[in-house]
């Protein structure tokens, strides 16, 4: 495999476009969890874990068609960790995008902790004009948004 020449931990996995949801164990030991895509072929979530992290897995679970969670185990001095991979919208319309945000601020206030949530952004929107968001990546901590900002 190619990733052992990468040094990782977790890799977040977008446009997965799976009917069925898929979770393999390879020999070397790293998991692979995939999740599915809506009817019309769009979406779908997972995540790579490596060997050293993979005895921690608690559960991966998808979410929404476009947004997955990871959960760890607390391991040693390492507390419990929740692990969102998002995929957003390339729609262009603003219901749609809308919605997609309101997700991940549900799914992280539900667990009132603290969270980094990175989502892969569309350079492009539906139109095919360049789409940039002004809110990258967002924290919470106990459901109140800690900040916004962009890895510029």
């Amino acid at each position: 495999m190619q990733l052992r020449k990468i040094k990782y931990d977790v890799i977040g996995l977008t446009e997965t476009r799976r009917r069925h949801p898929l979770n393999a164990v390879y020999e070397t030991g790293e998991e692979l969890f995939l999740g599915t895509r809506k009817s019309r072929g769009v979406g779908g979530v997972g995540v790579l874990v490596n060997t050293s992290m993979a005895k921690n897995i608690h559960s991966f679970e998808q979410l929404t068609t476009r947004i997955g969670r990871l959960r760890m185990r607390r391991c040693g001095p390492t507390p419990a960790l929740n692990i969102f991979v998002a995929y957003a919208t390339a729609s262009s319309y603003e219901e749609e995008v809308e919605a997609f945000y309101m997700d991940p601020e549900k799914f992280c206030r539900e667990n009132h902790t603290f969270f980094k949530v990175t989502v892969d952004w569309p350079e492009k929107n539906a139109r095919g004009t360049p789409h940039r968001d002004p809110r990258p990546t967002m924290e919470w901590r106990g459901g109140e948004a800690l900040r916004v900002h962009h890895d510029d």
